[in-house]
């Protein structure tokens, strides 16, 4: 059973989490959300199409103009309290590594503190504990924050994958997190060359074997372009062909841009799995 604010989640019951950045400079949107009533909009969308989670970010993940934490909390806190408001059922998620900013937007009603980067604050645990919010933990490989990798080399990255994941939920779970709200990312692209992401994707069973629900952010990343020869805008579909490899593997949460079409292939994987019936069944009964 996963728990997130309101929401239960059967262990076969796939679960997406819809990005909202707030941010000027995003990779994919370029800031079409950086602005209140697009971000609002958004998150609708988003909720309507079947989103259970939204995910807000205040900073960019890749280089680029510093943002300080206050910058990042006036971005996010009243955003946050807006969608509180405005979306009472709805799982808010939080993507920040800085434990200032975690406990200001818990203030304001966040359920989930998504740590893309592997616990680089481990303050933000305590956070988590204290509000008894959810918490992802993430492997980025040991990267500073909003850096690229450069020839990182691992002798075994899914070991290494882990040996983090598994060790950053336990200490979680340690400090009061509470154990069915806690999650472990691979960290796709995080700290990673494009062929250690797609190891990491191929041996995704073995993360679910730990039994820590597994959270794959995968959306129009970079692994994707490079293995496809494709920019930005044209990866939906090696995205979706990810997701639908991670979901025969058993991830259970999916971090998107697209959600009617994750949905889809989310759904169409749980049928073929035996965990979801069609959703008609006419053909031959006529």
């Amino acid at each position: 059973m996963l728990r997130l604010g309101r929401r239960e989640f059967d262990a076969h019951e796939p679960v997406i989490m819809a990005i909202v950045n707030r941010t000027p400079d995003s990779f994919y949107d370029q800031g079409a959300t950086f602005r209140d009533e697009p971000a609002l909009a958004r998150v609708e969308q988003a909720v309507a199409e079947g989103a259970d989670i939204i995910d807000i970010g205040g900073v960019k993940a890749g280089p680029g103009e510093e943002v300080t934490a206050r910058e990042e909390a006036r971005r996010t806190v009243g955003f946050v309290a807006e969608v509180r408001r405005r979306f009472p059922d709805v799982v808010i998620s939080v993507d920040t590594w800085r434990h200032d900013v975690g406990e200001a937007v818990c203030e304001a009603g966040a359920d989930l503190l998504n740590d893309a980067w592997g616990g680089v604050d481990p303050k933000l645990a305590e956070v988590a504990a204290r509000f008894g919010v959810g918490l992802v933990c993430t492997h980025a490989g040991g990267a500073e924050p909003r850096t690229r990798p450069h020839r990182v080399t691992y002798e075994d990255v899914m070991a290494d994958i882990l040996r983090v994941t598994v060790g950053l939920a336990a200490r979680a779970v340690g400090l009061g997190v509470p154990r069915e709200s806690v999650m472990i990312d691979p960290g796709h692209d995080f700290g990673k060359s494009t062929r250690h992401s797609l190891e990491a994707t191929r041996r995704l069973g073995e993360m679910v074997d730990t039994g820590w629900p597994v959270l794959v952010s995968l959306s129009n990343k970079d692994f994707v372009g490079e293995t496809l020869d494709k920019p930005v805008k044209e990866r939906v579909i090696g995205t979706l062909a990810t997701t639908a490899v991670s979901a025969w593997l058993g991830s259970q949460v999916y971090r998107v841009h697209e959600v009617a079409e994750t949905k889809q292939v989310l759904d169409m994987v749980a049928t073929i799995a035996g965990h979801r019936p069609p959703a008609v069944a006419r053909r031959g009964l006529a």
